[in-house]
Formats: structure tokens, sequence, C-alpha cells
């Protein structure tokens, strides 16, 4: 069935990489169960996949493909409902947090285009930052780090349905 944006999931599963399938399909099925909407488009390199809740139109993650393999990008607005999850990220991911560009808005609200959304202000193992939410969590899917992806979506998912 195509989703909004006039491709299938199935489309866009059908470019994910045998080992990633079941990753990505749990994730779908949960955030579809919510009511989660797919927009499912073909950009350049390749497909780009974002869910959204139909109230709040805000979204909560896309996946899309780069060079390096595939990628989900979350969006943790509610990040300070799990300090300890981010307190406990492999190095790895708190590496790639870090070359997230900085949130202009959070320094000078005057640096930015008014209509972008504020970025993310959190520490991670006491350390401070203060990142874009357009690439601060935005990781390769990888085995490494799937149970740490999940959990993360999971905790976002959760406190998105309670506020």
């Amino acid at each position: 069935m195509a989703e909004k944006g006039g491709h299938s999931f199935e489309d866009f599963l059908s470019k994910v990489g045998a080992d990633r399938k079941g990753f990505v399909t749990d994730i779908h099925d949960s955030l579809t169960d919510e009511r989660y909407k797919a927009k499912i488009e073909l950009k350049a390199s390749g497909f780009f996949v974002s869910y959204s809740h139909p109230e709040t139109k805000r979204s909560i993650l896309n996946f899309f493909f780069r060079k390096k393999g595939l990628m989900v990008r979350i969006y943790a607005d509610n990040h300070g409902g799990y300090k300890e999850l981010l307190n406990g990220l492999p190095d790895s991911m708190v590496k790639e947090i870090g070359k997230a560009p900085v949130c202009k808005r959070l320094i000078d609200p005057n640096d930015c285009n008014p209509k972008c959304i504020t970025g993310y202000d959190f520490c991670i193992r006491d350390e401070h930052y203060q990142k874009c939410r357009y690439g601060c969590f935005e990781f390769i899917v990888a085995d490494e780090n799937i149970r740490m992806l999940s959990d993360l979506i999971e905790n976002e998912r959760v406190l998105r349905r309670q506020n």
C-alpha cells in the first residue's frame, strides 16, 4: 500500500539490507500502531521516510540513505526524560552527536531563521551540548547500535504519548 508521498513501505524496505530489515520493520510497525503516518519519498540519494503524528504534525524520526548506508535521525524532543539512557550511549554514538552542528538559536536567537525549531541543550557524561535538532541524533544503523537506537526511539515514543 502506498503511504503518503506516493511510495510504499515495501518499496523502501526493498532497498534496506537484509540485516537491517527487522529493525526497520519493528520501528515502522510500532510507530504506525500509534497512528504515526509514514511519508515515503524518493530523493536523489534514495528513499527518505518521515514519521509524524497526525495530531501534532511533529516528526519523531526519519530513515534515509547516505553513502555509508542506512541512517536514522531521531527528533528527541523529550531527551530530558531519558538522561540515563543518553549517559549510557556508546562512545561512537556520543562522538556522532559531538560532530552535529551547534544550534544557532540556542546561542543567539537572532542568528537563525525565526521559523527554525530550537535545538537541544543537554549533557552526556558531564559534557554540555547545544546541538541542532536536524543533525544531533543522526546515526548510521549498524549492528553495534541497533539496540540503543531502539531504546532511544521507544523512550521518545512513550514520552510523546504521555505529553
